[in-house]
């Protein structure tokens, strides 16, 4: 069974990373993600220290203030004349440093463990159960990932035209009314609530891996965004299945196992996809000099 529970929060993570992963990197901003991960660590430990809990909840709103926080300085910076990858890297930088020294001086006070919170341990994700009434209802990752997973779900079907619209012409979606400045801090609030939803389970340097693997391979493989959204979960869900074989198999860590197996699949789509493979590339040129 704990197989299972594995295997299960795997997907529900690559799924919320993959689903938000291809609209950051339609936009180029694939990077943010690593942003926003390392940035919403001092919410954690700053909502940890204010309510004495590591419930949830308040991981969820300190981490999405940090998040939006994040977010704002990225684009100021960027208005005042930074360069974007300057930006992002200052901020993001700057913010994660803030949480560890907020960590490692509450060391005593906080239950916190730094190693949990950049790689996670998946292993032990489904030992930390949700009970209702005496009832025990399965670990808290699943109802907290499946949560989040819902929201994604339903704030890219509610908005899934304006979502494309400002991934492919931002300058015409803003033309024809739509709030491109609000659709940005969403799904970046969306990418903040992924993150820390991961943590616990993958940490927050794998989360990144998770955000852009899967959807970058789908990227190689279709130009429509509705079935690059379908391959992209797709890819995560068998990253997911195929690296807990694997991590059982070599007794590695299976977070890890996960995202080198995203890496691999990645690597089959970018040699053998059949119109922007490296094959295809290769086959095309010898076609012409031929």
């Amino acid at each position: 069974m704990s197989g299972f529970w594995i295997i299960l929060i795997g997907s529900l993570v690559a799924s919320c990373c993959a689903i938000l992963g291809c609209f950051l990197i339609l936009r180029r901003m694939a990077l943010i993600g690593d942003a926003i991960s390392h940035a919403v660590l001092p919410g954690i430990a700053i909502a940890f220290l204010l309510s004495g809990s590591r419930d949830s909840l308040f991981m969820l709103l300190g981490a999405a203030v940090f998040g939006f926080a994040a977010v704002f300085l990225i684009q100021l910076l960027k208005r005042g004349g930074v360069q974007g990858d300057a930006s992002l890297g200052v901020v993001f930088t700057a913010l994660f440093a803030i949480g560890v020294v907020l960590i490692s001086l509450n060391a005593r006070n906080i239950d916190l463990d730094l190693d949990c919170v950049l790689f996670g341990e998946i292993a032990y994700a489904q030992w930390n159960t949700l009970a209702l009434g005496g009832v025990e209802l399965g670990p808290k990752a699943v109802w907290l990932l499946g949560f989040t997973l819902a929201v994604i779900l339903l704030v890219v079907f509610l908005f899934y035209k304006q979502f494309k619209l400002i991934s492919f012409d931002p300058a015409l979606a803003a033309a024809l009314g739509i709030p491109v400045a609000l659709f940005h801090y969403v799904l970046m609030g969306l990418v903040s609530m992924a993150s820390v939803s991961s943590f616990e389970s993958v940490g927050a340097i794998l989360v990144v891996g998770l955000l852009i693997i899967p959807p970058s391979a789908a990227y190689l493989l279709t130009d429509r965004l509705g079935v690059m959204l379908a391959i992209s979960v797709a890819i995560g869900v068998v990253s997911a299945i195929a690296g807990y074989g694997a991590a059982a198999a070599l007794d590695a860590s299976i977070a890890g196992s996960m995202v080198c197996a995203a890496g691999l699949l990645f690597a089959l789509a970018f040699l053998f996809s059949p119109k922007h493979g490296w094959l295809a590339h290769r086959l095309a040129r010898h076609r012409a000099a031929a």
